[in-house]
């Protein structure tokens, strides 16, 4: 992870959320109280983004996070993930933003990880997209691969995917190619997304290393990995649930990319708990 892009989130977050105080805790709470309080998982899941709820309170500072669980640890429901103890303002404070990053980011794991159980014992590797949350991006994508997914691009510089409408701006496939091959860096490999095995062969006859098969059935995904006879690297993508993934993956094809494991994730339940006041 980019820890100054991490830095960066968490004050973006920390502004919006208090703007110019917490007027609720700083009307209650006694500005030289210290406390201590528990965090607690309230269901079963993969525990991802450790670290950015500690910064959350190292940016804040008078706050001590200690961790009984680690990064990537499954979880179930009542057990203790840490706990902390400091200043009671900044502990009531940062709370919200703390938790919304870290329960998204084990949202993100835990359901990666159900997606990279369903691989067992085939050769397909899961891999994200780029339908992330506005500024969240370096954080999903690292939750991914705490689940054990892999990350496809962070974003548009990184590789050149060449998809339907690049398709209708170049006129076809060939041209689509041909352009992006003038342009790209020996380094870059060139990936095309296809729909029917024409495009296939018109993609694989213009020398595409990376041939995406956009959701396509069973049956012609299997045609479509023998005509390609590992003359390219194959991803499949469309539609891909829990249900099918398996028998996708049994196709033969090498990666299989997810939306839905950032883009409709459901945040993982962590409660701060027992507050209790010590001084």
């Amino acid at each position: 992870m980019n820890y100054l892009i991490i830095d960066e989130i968490i004050k973006n977050a920390l502004n919006e959320d208090i703007t110019s105080e917490d007027i609720t805790t700083n009307s209650i709470v006694p500005e030289s109280s210290v406390a201590t309080v528990d965090l607690i998982a309230k269901e079963e899941g993969t525990l991802a983004g450790l670290y950015v709820f500690k910064r959350v309170y190292d940016i804040l500072g008078d706050v001590d996070v200690q961790f009984i669980k680690l990064e990537g640890d499954l979880v179930t429901s009542g057990e203790k993930i840490a706990f902390l103890k400091g200043n009671t303002r900044k502990i009531l404070t940062g709370e919200r933003v703390a938790l919304n990053l870290m329960q998204r980011m084990s949202g993100i794991a835990t359901l990666t990880k159900k997606y990279t159980d369903k691989l067992q014992g085939t050769k397909a590797k899961l891999i994200d997209t780029r339908k992330t949350t506005p500024g969240l991006r370096v954080l999903e994508k690292y939750a991914v691969k705490v689940g054990g997914g892999n990350n496809h691009r962070f974003n548009l510089s990184d590789s050149i995917l060449i998809k339907d409408n690049h398709i209708s701006a170049a006129g076809s496939i060939s041209n689509a190619i041909i352009s992006a091959r003038k342009n790209a860096s020996f380094v870059n490999k060139i990936e095309i997304e296809v729909e029917n095995l024409e495009m296939l062969q018109e993609a694989l006859d213009a020398g595409a290393d990376i041939i995406m098969l956009d959701n396509m059935s069973l049956e012609m995904m299997e045609q479509a990995v023998r005509i390609i006879n590992k003359k390219a690297i194959i991803e499949a993508s469309g539609n891909v649930s829990l249900t099918t993934i398996n028998s996708i993956a049994h196709t033969g094809i090498d990666f299989i990319s997810v939306g839905n494991i950032t883009h409709s994730v459901n945040a993982l339940d962590i409660s701060m708990k027992n507050m209790q006041i010590s001084c």
